[in-house]
């Protein structure tokens, strides 16, 4: 397997084809209707500007993905992001969104980020494992938040530290192309 920046152009359709998935078959995205690849590259292309998306490949298919996006817009907020990680149901359990998500921490890390975040719709003892194992702690669960498929969900919000500066942290860098 092998863990690449995506590519909005080319890797588009595949990363909606993924979260396809996500969207009408569970509920772990509160989205209803699944985006296109148009949709998609647009919201890649977006977050590109700012933090990387990594792929995950293999025999030159993607089979996951991962990306880092802004916590909130308000500027006191910068130094914080939203992480999120996506895999295709064949790959689950293989170490694919554990891999995802080493690059992308490792990445942020570099760029001046200091908290990084998640949110996990609950149940989900899988991607609460996943979280756990990298070093996230819970922070807390917002009761009855989503609704989707005639239900009320809870969304359970996890967290880490991914530095400890002194004092005024130095401004994140924007992702280099």
């Amino acid at each position: 397997m092998k863990i690449r920046l995506a590519d909005p152009a080319h890797d588009a359709a595949r990363v909606a084809e993924i979260y396809r998935s996500a969207v009408e078959d569970s509920h772990v995205s509160f989205e209803i209707v699944a985006p296109e690849a148009a949709e998609m590259a647009t919201r890649m292309s977006k977050v590109l500007d700012r933090t990387p998306w990594p792929v995950a490949e293999e025999d030159g298919r993607v089979v996951g993905y991962s990306y880092a996006s802004a916590h909130r817009e308000r500027a006191g907020y910068r130094w914080s992001v939203d992480i999120s990680v996506y895999v295709d149901s064949e790959w689950h359990g293989r170490g694919v969104g554990r891999s995802l998500y080493a690059e992308l921490l490792e990445r942020i890390r570099g760029q001046g980020f200091v908290n990084a975040y998640a949110g996990i719709c609950l149940p989900n003892p899988a991607s609460v494992g996943l979280h756990e194992s990298l070093g996230m702690t819970l922070i807390g669960v917002y009761e009855r938040v989503g609704f989707k498929f005639d239900r009320w969900w809870d969304v359970a919000w996890y967290g880490m530290r991914l530095a400890e500066p002194d004092g005024v942290p130095p401004e994140p860098t924007g992702y280099p192309k």
